[in-house]
């Protein structure tokens, strides 16, 4: 049986993403120079992946001479606020106090970043 489509974007999503939002527009050749880490991804790989982003809405492409260039549909602040979402629905009862619940008694929020927190609840209240 195939693998559920994701929602977000993957990991391997996420890096051609990444090097997409820090370009604005890239053929899939420029991708492939563009990313950075072990192992290489494969001009193939990159294209699939790229076809796939297309596909669930975060990319669009325009012909450039011989080839498509892409350029992302969804700026990285929105993808953030969908991953959150996701997050949120999947393992915290669509609760943000759960979330920051979690980070804080896991000890992932130091006291700086808990006293910024804080700060911006009393400035927004």
């Amino acid at each position: 049986m195939p693998r559920a489509k994701s929602p977000g974007l993957t990991d391997a999503e996420l890096r051609l993403m990444e090097v997409l939002w820090k370009k604005g527009v890239a053929t899939v050749a420029e991708v492939v120079e563009g990313i950075a880490g072990d192992p290489p991804l494969a001009y193939s790989t990159v294209l699939t992946t790229l076809r796939i982003l297309e596909n669930k809405g975060y990319l669009l492409h325009s012909k450039q001479g011989r080839a498509f260039a892409y350029k992302p549909a969804v700026g990285r602040d929105t993808a953030r606020e969908n991953a959150i979402r996701h997050l949120l629905r999947r393992f915290f009862d669509d609760s943000p106090e759960l979330l920051l619940l979690n980070l804080v008694e896991t000890k992932r929020i130091g006291n700086q970043e808990l006293a910024r927190l804080r700060k911006r609840v009393e400035e927004g209240e």
